[in-house]
């Protein structure tokens, strides 16, 4: 998988979170399987997760973790965060709000700025992950927001957990709902340009060319 390196000289620094679902069949990518099949499905999830892992790692974070769910035992958790030299760590209980703010707790006791991505948006590439860095250097927190209404990828500075708290997850109101606390909680923060998910058979065309070959 090749990657799209960051400006020369650049760092981004801190820690990124890969946050990931194992990529098996009937459980992964289940609202592409209509279009793809359940098999179909969890080959292009594995693929997503690839190439997230592959951006990850070229990015110039210095710690990257693969952060997983249910558990690591998946051939191709071990195979990445051995080929791309990342730590391998599971995302625990709790929805997906209470796993991103543990993660956040967790890593920002010991580095500076963490940035949180995703495996479903592949237009989330090195050169974007170390510009999302560099924002928190003036901002307490940096989002990509996505076109369905969530957000693709989050930072902070330090931890944020009512961002978290009772988000109506998965629905388009996820950006908006983050937006109102972030104000509440008087915490500045950069957007950069979004990008679309690839969650539901309409958004395959967001696939990178030749992937579905």
């Amino acid at each position: 998988m090749t990657a799209t390196p960051p400006v020369q000289g650049e760092r981004a620094g801190g820690a990124l979170v890969v946050f990931a679902k194992a990529p098996r069949a009937g459980e992964a990518k289940t609202r592409l399987a209509p279009a793809l099949g359940a098999a179909g499905a969890a080959a292009l999830a594995e693929r997503l997760l690839a190439h997230a892992v592959a951006q990850a790692a070229a990015a110039g974070f210095d710690v990257v973790e693969l952060c997983v769910t249910p558990d690591p035992t998946h051939p191709a958790f071990r195979d990445l965060a051995a080929r791309h030299r990342v730590v391998l760590g599971v995302q625990g209980h709790g929805d997906l709000g209470a796993r991103m703010a543990r993660a956040f707790e967790r890593r920002l006791a010991t580095h500076d700025r963490v940035v949180l991505i995703g495996t479903d948006a592949p237009a989330l590439e090195a050169a974007r992950l170390t510009e999302a860095a560099r924002a928190l250097a003036t901002h307490d927190a940096v989002f990509v927001p996505a076109l369905d209404g969530g957000y693709a990828l989050v930072g902070l500075r330090r931890p944020a957990p009512a961002l978290f708290a009772d988000i109506p997850w998965s629905t388009p109101a996820v950006m908006a709902r983050t937006r109102e606390r972030l104000r509440a909680a008087r915490l500045t923060w950069a957007e950069l340009a979004p990008v679309a998910d690839v969650d539901e058979p309409a958004d395959l065309v967001h696939l990178p060319r030749g992937w579905l070959a």
